[in-house]
């Protein structure tokens, strides 16, 4: 799968996994929404309940940058499978001046963020490789 493709296909898909790492090394997944904006990856913490709001992603990412984001499609019918990752480097904003514009391009994706705007933080993935597979 090329890269446009592999863009193509993140884009389209609802939800993601995102891994990241602390500074033990111990990996860490979790699902997460998001929107691609070129090669920039926005998620932000919403009003979903969580258990706490001092969330082990934030953490991680500010004691490792390193991160992957993994969207997959699977079917019984193994002709339509793929999956795409990407890898960057992640930084935490929570400045409010720095919050919009990945505030506005999530909104614009998912409808719960315009009935609900989040207030962050938000995580920003700055991608320095896309792959994908699939099987087609």
């Amino acid at each position: 799968m090329n890269e446009e493709e592999a863009r193509a296909r993140l884009a389209g898909a609802r939800v993601a996994r995102l891994a990241t790492a602390g500074g033990d090394g111990q990996p860490y997944l979790v699902p997460v929404t998001f929107a691609v904006d070129d090669d920039l990856i926005y998620i932000t913490v919403d009003h979903k309940p969580k258990t706490t709001t001092k969330l082990k992603r934030l953490r991680n990412i500010r004691e490792n940058p390193r991160v992957a984001l993994l969207a997959d499609h699977y079917a019984d019918d193994w002709d339509e499978l793929w999956w795409v990752r990407v890898d960057g480097w992640a930084s935490v904003v929570d400045d409010e001046r720095g919050l919009q514009d990945p505030l506005d391009v999530l909104a614009e994706r998912y409808e719960q963020y315009r009935e609900h705007r989040p207030v962050g933080p938000v995580i920003v993935i700055q991608v320095d490789r896309w792959k994908g597979w699939t099987s087609t």
